[in-house]
């Protein structure tokens, strides 16, 4: 019996505060969500069915499917439990493959050791059901097993993704300070933005945002960036079904001819570098790159878009005094340019967020790596930029 055709428990994992992004996007594919958590959704699904939601999801990092569950006080129970199950009805015996955890054992101290108590259930296996092993190694370039260990409860996974899905694989150079792709596909949706307005990125950095807006918009989906999955160094993978689920995010992608997208950044070499990033995204012509200060940045009159900023949050007291201005200068140029727009700031700096001076709508948690931030939404009356030419 095929995993690619059976259904099973699958779990998809994304960073905190993505899940209810990632759990719409599982919804909008046709899938019912059984659980949500602080870090992924749970559902039914066959590997072929995880071959659609790899190539499609914007919002999550690892799609699991789950082959065990059972009971383990320590590693030797670990590899007992794991040398009992079937690896040479799923793994090459001439293949390669790779073991990841998650670990929290009283037992353990050090994760490596539980993957390594993994690999070698997984190799002895192998070994002796075929007479052969697989190669084996720390990059994630062919099939993964991942380890989930908490107390006595361990669940055993294939991981059908490999590299993780939050970084959409067209980004060639990140930037000083580059913002995750999941995590900007996830605040562009958590936006007001109906993806036919413009979308004005002042402050664009590498361009991950304006590009991510653009992605949206158009329905390209992050499988069009990646040719190498786990799910593809399995026994059973048919290419066939890869394919025609490949073939199907080209029929997806929609044309917004009359969309306007601009993206300005004071710093030339980060409007060199966006560009390059948009080119290798395939949406280059999509978007109006201009080196300018912020302020002096485009937006159209007339249309009920969206304004995003992403400033810097500052680390240290001398950056953050020096940003209190530029944070000033944001509300001013929101209230007195962006008439009629919605605004956004994505800050992991709440004090700083003070000084913008405008009362947000909404304030929306993310996390930006280890930083707690928010997505401010200021509603922008249209009243306010017909005023300043009175």
């Amino acid at each position: 019996m095929s995993l690619y055709t059976t259904k099973g428990t699958v779990t998809i994992t994304c960073n905190k505060r993505l899940t209810p992004y990632l759990e719409q996007e599982v919804k909008d594919l046709g899938f019912t969500v059984d659980e949500t958590f602080v870090t992924g959704v749970r559902l039914n699904a066959s590997l072929n069915e995880c071959i659609r939601l790899n190539l499609n999801l914007r919002c999550g990092s690892q799609v699991l499917y789950s082959l065990k569950q059972f009971e383990a006080t320590d590693g030797d129970e670990i590899y007992n439990q794991l040398k009992s199950y079937p690896w040479e009805t799923i793994l090459p015996e001439d293949g390669y493959f790779s073991i990841t955890s998650n670990v929290q054992n009283e037992t353990i101290n050090n994760s490596m050791f539980a993957n390594l108590r993994v690999k070698d259930a997984v190799v002895d296996r192998m070994r002796e059901k075929t007479g052969k092993r697989p190669s084996t190694g720390a990059e994630l370039t062919g099939a993964v097993i991942h380890l989930f260990w908490k107390n006595e409860n361990a669940e055993i996974f294939v991981d059908t993704t490999g590299d993780s899905l939050a970084r959409h694989g067209y980004r060639k150079i990140p930037g000083r300070a580059p913002m995750l792709e999941a995590l900007a596909a996830s605040t562009i949706l958590a936006s007001r933005w109906d993806r036919k307005a413009p979308f004005i990125n002042p402050m664009c950095g590498s361009g991950t945002v304006a590009i991510e807006a653009a992605l949206i918009a158009t329905n390209s989906r992050p499988g069009l960036f990646r040719d190498n999955y786990a799910f593809m160094h399995l026994r059973g993978f048919d290419e066939k079904v890869y394919l025609d689920e490949r073939g199907l995010l080209e029929k997806q992608i929609v044309e917004v001819p009359e969309l306007r997208i601009i993206a300005t950044d004071l710093s030339e070499m980060a409007i060199v570098n966006a560009r390059k990033n948009a080119k290798a995204a395939g949406v280059e012509d999509m978007i109006e790159f201009r080196v300018c200060d912020f302020a002096s940045t485009e937006v159209p009159e007339g249309a009920a878009g969206v304004v995003y900023m992403n400033p810097e949050y500052g680390l240290r007291l001398g950056e953050i005094e020096a940003l209190e201005e530029t944070y000033g200068r944001i509300g001013d140029f929101m209230k007195q340019q962006c008439g009629g727009y919605f605004g956004y700031v994505f800050t992991g700096n709440l004090e700083l967020a003070k000084k913008i001076g405008l009362k947000a709508k909404r304030r929306i948690e993310f996390y930006n790596s280890t930083i707690d931030c928010r997505l401010l939404e200021y509603e922008l009356y249209a009243g306010t930029r017909d005023a300043r030419k009175l």
